[in-house]
């Protein structure tokens, strides 16, 4: 299986809060919901609907998981929605309890197991095991060497400070761009395959 982050961006590479105003406020960030404006349904959702097409299992950290969990449940009947609430689902948390995953087909990884566990399902047969938002999972796993594919939608928009998914450790990381595509409010979808790891 390949581990695939699909991440909204800014120019500067933030990545915290994209969705709205209450999603994401550590560290003091104000800008929640910078998405909005830029988003379309051709381009930006449809890299979204081709990432969930190709995608054998979502992996999400706590906090993700549990805006999505909040969110996607109630949504049934959309075909985006289904596949959402179809897929297995991780989540990785030293804090949730099993009795804690009110989300169809979510199983929990203790966050001391999972880098062994993102080994596993890369070794296993499969799609892709996507990643969406988990700013600090996604960095990990950059970090590790354990991504395969980065699914950037850049939005036209310099936040100045906020959590973002590349690591400040001085070590280079080649990748390939495999393609782009723009959308009339200027915000692109870059992907990206990374060259020589795992």
């Amino acid at each position: 299986m390949r581990i695939v982050l699909a991440d909204f961006m800014s120019l500067d590479g933030v990545v915290q809060a994209p969705g709205g105003p209450g999603e994401d406020t550590d560290g003091g960030f104000a800008h929640g919901g910078w998405v909005g404006p830029f988003f379309d349904d051709q381009v930006i959702g449809g890299a979204f609907d081709e990432a969930l097409g190709k995608a054998d299992a979502l992996l999400f950290g706590r906090r993700t998981w549990t805006a999505m969990a909040a969110a996607w449940p109630g949504r049934a009947g959309d075909p985006f929605a289904d596949r959402m609430n179809a897929l297995p689902k991780y989540v990785v948390s030293a804090g949730l309890a099993e009795s804690e995953l009110s989300w169809n087909n979510t199983t929990l990884v203790p966050g001391g197991q999972a880098l062994a566990r993102v080994r596993e399902l890369r070794a296993a047969e499969g799609g892709d095991v996507v990643v969406l938002g988990s700013s600090l999972l996604a960095r990990t796993l950059v970090s590790e060497g354990l991504v395969d594919e980065l699914r950037l939608m850049v939005m036209p928009v310099l936040l100045g400070g906020g959590k973002r998914i590349f690591p400040e450790d001085g070590g280079p990381r080649t990748l390939e761009l495999v393609s782009t595509a723009t959308n009339d409010k200027s915000a692109a979808v870059h992907v990206y395959r990374t060259v020589g790891q795992g």
